[in-house]
């Protein structure tokens, strides 16, 4: 009977060994003449409880009747019999022990081969992998489905180093690898590109997958890819600030033209793409963050709903964004999500989005551009009436476009963003608060700032307002803020060192950014919020700090102030009402004191 050595390796007669070369004891079972265990020997084609072969055989003795009666779940030994032949020269011991991660000769060892590969299966060895590992019952004792889960957490070195454990548990890993439709592997600088391939060759249903990468990557790790992936929907790469990104324009161009299932494509480092031409009917969402100079853009995408598109901070760059918008707006007629960050944005870019007229636009986020002002917000108010999300961050824009927002978002807009808007006061802030029933975020960093502190956030702010215009505030630099909203959700002020005052009366607010807010005073600080969860107060001062604090645990405190108790009508004494009257109302304020305990350990002040 032929073997196959290579898929199934075999323990040699002195005993087990680990998969780097030591001997591993196990105990041994009880026989009758002895009261210690003998090693199993895994592999064989004979019953361990009747002696008979495995193949065909239903054996019906019962653990009770075996030799094993005082401990039934112990593995018993297994004797061959003559029939059987003699059993092959013992597996060479694991030499290397860096072996989970260096696949090396994975393919060797039968991790994560299919059946479907094996050209000459052995009919014998199989009924023994069914007859030795129950799927149903599991292995060695643990649940199938429990150690389903427990595997299926594991990195993909650690499910390597599993599977090398026992036959059930690289069974169970080799199942796990197969049945993967969703991946996320760190590429570590000293692997190559050989280490993703052998990965992926393991998941043929693969159809998410994200990788980090610590080292260069160019066109051979995409060549790899749509080899090994060839139901690929969506695929993230992420590069290490150490690493570069060398893939080209037209490498990246082919690769979208072949892959006819890509539906989401995101990309970091694209320093070196130059230009490119997309032309894809199923891709759906595109993010291509560092891009530089591109010469040439052409987007033939027409089913493409989310763009994202995020150019260096350098000030050499030449690329021509209203051609580029301009050929969005022809060929990507489906766009609801456009976010464009880049210090070349301008007017001229606005006015060729809203000819484009996209009416399924809902979120529009144009960062960064200095040059975009109150006629930009407009042009853009006139054309796309029902925009959800709204980013200016980093424009001209001043209480004026703050108004024709209001004006004509009441309805619709959900979030506001407006940071590193120099143009914008408290008055703008407030008016957009009162005037946005339903607003739910709201960011008005950098806004709110005094010009002439030497705050390290603002100085790090120069770098994202490279030619902003120095137009000089005429409001005064200690400011009063009062927000009051009922559905607002987050809101962020970091970095407004010219705010003085701040008062909050949000019930449904549970994230709020106080960063770098070094002027605001602790006596002048009132926060109303029942359900905050998050405050973040880095760079502010520490009586500001214990102010937050104060506030937050006196918030609850109010609440556990209530008594069971009652005055009489003249008001002239407090008596406590009697406990028939007040069984129920004890119960419902237990309950509430717990509660409210649980709330109190959610909210955090993160000082980093």
């Amino acid at each position: 009977m032929e073997q196959r050595h290579h898929l199934q390796p075999h323990i040699s007669s002195a005993g087990p060994t680990t998969p780097f070369g030591s001997t591993a004891t196990y105990p041994h079972a009880p026989t009758a003449s002895s009261g210690h265990k003998r090693p199993r020997t895994r592999g064989s084609y004979t019953c361990g409880r009747c002696g008979q072969p495995k193949k065909g055989h239903s054996c019906h003795v019962r653990p009770a009747d075996s030799a094993a009666e005082s401990h039934p779940d112990t593995p018993l030994s297994v004797t061959r019999t003559p029939a059987l032949p003699p059993p092959p020269p013992p597996r060479q011991p694991y030499s290397n022990l860096r072996r989970a991660l260096s696949f090396d000769d994975v393919e060797s060892s039968g991790y994560g081969d299919s059946d479907a590969q094996d050209p000459d299966p052995d009919p014998d060895l199989d009924e023994v992998e069914d007859t030795e590992v129950d799927w149903d019952r599991g292995w060695g004792g643990l649940p199938a489905s429990c150690l389903w889960e427990i595997l299926r957490r594991l990195p993909p070195p650690g499910l390597l180093s599993a599977a090398m454990v026992c036959r059930g548990w690289r069974e169970t890993t080799r199942r796990l690898w197969k049945a993967a439709e969703a991946l996320r592997l760190r590429v570590p600088a000293r692997a190559q590109v050989r280490f993703v391939r052998l990965v992926l060759h393991k998941c043929p249903n693969l159809v998410s997958l994200s990788l980090t990468i610590e080292s260069d990557v160019d066109a051979t790790m995409l060549e790899c890819i749509a080899f090994s992936c060839p139901n690929l929907e969506s695929m993230e790469i992420y590069i290490s600030e150490k690493a570069t990104n060398r893939i080209t324009g037209d490498e990246l161009s082919r690769f979208v033209a072949d892959r006819r299932l890509l539906k989401s494509l995101k990309m970091e480092g694209c320093s070196n793409i130059g230009g490119f031409a997309l032309c894809s009917s199923s891709l759906l969402t595109l993010w291509l963050s560092g891009l530089h100079s591109l010469s040439k853009m052409v987007f033939n995408c027409p089913n493409l709903k989310e763009i994202s598109i995020d150019f260096s901070r350098q000030g050499n760059d030449n690329t021509d964004l209203t051609t580029m918008v301009d050929g969005l707006g022809r060929n990507c007629p489906r766009l609801q999500n456009i976010h464009i960050a880049s210090v070349r944005l301008s007017h001229a870019v606005v006015l060729a989005l809203t000819a484009a007229q996209l009416r399924d636009l809902q979120m529009l986020s144009l960062v960064l551009g200095s040059q975009i002002t109150d006629a930009s917000v407009a042009a853009i108010a006139s054309t796309y009436p029902y925009l959800e999300l709204l980013d200016l961050s980093g424009s001209s824009i001043s209480d004026s476009g703050i108004q024709i927002i209001c004006n004509v978002f009441p309805e619709t807009l959900s979030r506001l963003l407006v940071a590193l808007c120099p143009n914008i006061t408290t008055m703008g802030i407030v008016f957009a608060t009162t005037q946005l029933p339903l607003l739910e975020l709201m960011d008005c960093g950098m806004t709110i700032c005094d010009r002439n502190s030497s705050d390290p956030t603002y100085e790090e702010s120069s770098d994202f307002q490279l030619s902003m215009p120095s137009k000089a505030k005429a409001h005064l630099i200690c400011q009063n803020l009062i927000i009051k909203h009922g559905r607002l959700k987050k809101l962020s002020l970091w970095g407004c060192s010219g705010l003085d005052a701040l008062s909050l009366s949000c019930p449904e607010l549970n994230d709020l950014n106080l960063n770098s807010c070094n002027n605001l005073h602790p006596e002048r600080l009132s926060l109303q919020c029942p359900n905050l969860e998050k405050v973040h107060a880095s760079g502010c001062q520490r009586m500001l700090i214990g102010a937050i604090h104060s506030q937050l645990n006196n918030n609850l405190a109010t609440m556990d102030s209530l008594l069971p108790c009652k005055r009489l009508a003249s008001g002239s004494k407090r008596i406590r009402v009697p406990h028939y009257m007040m069984e129920q109302s004890l119960q419902s304020y237990e309950d509430d004191k717990k509660r409210r305990r649980v709330e109190k350990r959610r909210c955090n002040v993160l000082v980093y």
